[in-house]
């Protein structure tokens, strides 16, 4: 069983995989945590950006009311492989991959920043969304949207 530490460092990797896909770092931290996984053999390298690929398809095909069900599997997942690669090393090639790990966090990985996947809004900062003049308006909008004018004020409303 791992040190709390390392747990934490192995959901934090799950949870930059399962958040990056369909991103634009995507590609960088794929390529990075293949390298992680691959340990130097060329082949695990290539099994595992097959199975990152597959956890960005499912991510990005995921139905809205499914979505953050399949993010979570995923990040779980991940934090998991993660996990099984620490446990399996002596405890100074675990030393040596956990520092990698968080080198490669912390530089394929924004921290206080916002992302978002596919028709959803993240905002890094301050926003201000208005309507004027009786239009709409609105971070994101799933669906069709109607406007009709109010009924006249009754005589006793002013």
């Amino acid at each position: 069983m791992l040190e709390q530490a390392l747990t934490a460092l192995a959901a934090a990797g799950g949870t930059a995989v399962a958040q990056a896909a369909g991103t634009e770092t995507w590609t960088a931290l794929r390529q990075a945590v293949a390298r992680w996984f691959g340990r130097g053999d060329s082949r695990r390298e290539r099994a595992e950006l097959e199975r990152l690929d597959r956890t960005a398809g499912e991510l990005e095909t995921a139905e809205a009311a499914v979505a953050e069900r399949a993010r979570i599997r995923q990040e779980a997942a991940w934090q998991a492989r993660i996990e099984a690669v620490l446990e399996s090393l002596d405890d100074t090639e675990r030393a040596r991959a956990a520092e990698e790990l968080r080198a490669l966090l912390a530089r394929h990985t924004r921290s206080g920043g916002a992302s978002t996947g596919r028709g959803g809004l993240a905002v890094g900062g301050d926003v201000d969304i208005r309507a004027e003049r009786g239009s709409i308006s609105a971070g994101v909008i799933h669906g069709g949207v109607h406007i009709d004018r109010p009924p006249a004020p009754e005589p006793s409303q002013g």
